[in-house]
């Protein structure tokens, strides 16, 4: 309870005026949220004590899983916090409703009239869509329901991220023997609340997508666990590595897999993006990777530069890595344990562009594989990312 108070306290400050947490004109706004902050920190805190104590007594489920609720909802009674992405996908998807034009070839500026621009990230305005195409196809009846409105865009996607935080918190508990802990792992983490909720970020959708291909799997409903792998993959491409583990893991355990699903919906979804966007969306990965070039002020390779390390050695560093970490793992999914968690966590160790909301993917599949390495890795990475993008 004492999480959720904090929670609800730090997002009861959007609604001061000028608030420095909503996001206006493209970006972020000057001013100071250090009493967010602050707040932020001290439910952290209290979310690790409960955790602690959940692991010495296990509460009822039921109660666990109402207060993740609880948490995970809270958010939406603030309006947009810290970022301007629900903005910029309403912005593709009034792109292809709205201005007869394809998010994929045509960028958000070349549409004056695009009702999103002035709300948007700026950064945004001359790039295409980097979202798969599942997600962009999903994003156009969003943008007709929201119309030439801001805050119903920004609802709708707060609303539906914090849903999917809920069920990734619940598919975790399936997956996981240790039900009610895994449960508040993820549900009661209030950054994930902060940012998926708060925020309206579609890495929630990936995370919980995620975890539905595999409790699918788990109790053998194989067919739809394939078609979960393909849309995860078609809103954001980062679960293909997942996959790959999974598939080896698969091979070494001679675990039943199908491949039917999988195929069906990938072929349904490349059929539908084919006619709607032509041959444009498979490009998609090009702004992606210049983007990822830019490198954020919290990725690894970034704080290697300033510490004196020259830019390309630190990200030849971090490349090094990931190869390294990704072959160990590969090595361990062929010995019948494809760890995910670590390997979600590898990805944002890595990256030259890490986001604090990319923990929406990371910390369920911890919590769902019970992996020790892999929750404490989530656990010091929240900390590390809990004061990005806050104004201080």
């Amino acid at each position: 309870m004492v999480t959720l108070t904090l929670v609800a306290a730090a997002c009861a400050l959007a609604w001061q005026p000028g608030s420095p947490l909503v996001p206006r004109d493209g970006g972020n706004v000057s001013g100071t949220a250090q009493l967010f902050l602050v707040l932020l920190l001290a439910a952290f805190a209290t979310y690790l004590l409960a955790l602690l104590a959940i692991r010495r007594v296990a509460p009822s489920t039921r109660v666990v899983i109402a207060l993740a609720a609880a948490i995970q909802f809270v958010p939406l009674a603030a309006p947009l916090l810290l970022s301007t992405d629900a903005w910029t996908y309403w912005s593709y998807g009034w792109i292809a409703t709205h201005g007869d034009g394809n998010p994929y070839a045509d960028a958000p500026q070349t549409f004056p009239s695009n009702p999103a621009l002035p709300f948007m990230g700026s950064a945004w305005l001359d790039t295409t869509s980097v979202y798969g195409p599942a997600f962009t196809i999903a994003s156009e009846p969003l943008a007709a329901v929201a119309g030439d409105s801001d805050a119903v865009a920004a609802w709708t996607y707060k609303t539906l991220a914090a849903g999917a935080s809920l069920a990734a918190a619940l598919l975790a508990g399936r997956l996981a023997r240790r039900r009610a802990f895994a449960i508040a792992f993820v549900g009661w983490n209030p950054l994930l609340a902060v940012h998926l909720a708060g925020g309206g970020h579609n890495d929630a959708w990936v995370g919980a997508l995620i975890l539905a291909a595999l409790a699918l799997s788990a109790s053998r409903r194989l067919q739809g666990a394939g078609a979960m792998w393909v849309l995860a993959i078609f809103v954001k491409w980062v679960p293909i590595l997942f996959l790959a583990l999974r598939a080896v893991e698969a091979r070494a355990t001679g675990r039943p897999t199908a491949h039917r699903g999988f195929a069906i919906t990938a072929a349904a979804v490349v059929l539908a993006a084919s006619v709607l966007y032509g041959g444009a969306w498979p490009f998609a990965i090009l702004p992606l990777a210049g983007n990822a070039a830019l490198e954020t002020s919290y990725a690894i390779p970034h704080r290697l530069e300033q510490i004196g390390i020259p830019g390309p050695v630190a990200l030849g560093l971090a490349v090094a890595v990931f190869v390294g970490g990704f072959a160990w793992l590969t090595r361990q999914a062929g010995r019948g344990r494809a760890r995910l968690g670590l390997a979600a966590c590898l990805v944002l160790v890595t990256t030259p562009y890490l986001a604090v909301w990319y923990l929406a993917w990371a910390v369920p599949l911890a919590g769902a594989e019970e992996d020790a390495a892999a929750t404490g890795v989530c656990l010091v990475l929240c900390l590390y990312l809990l004061p990005q993008t806050i104004p201080v």
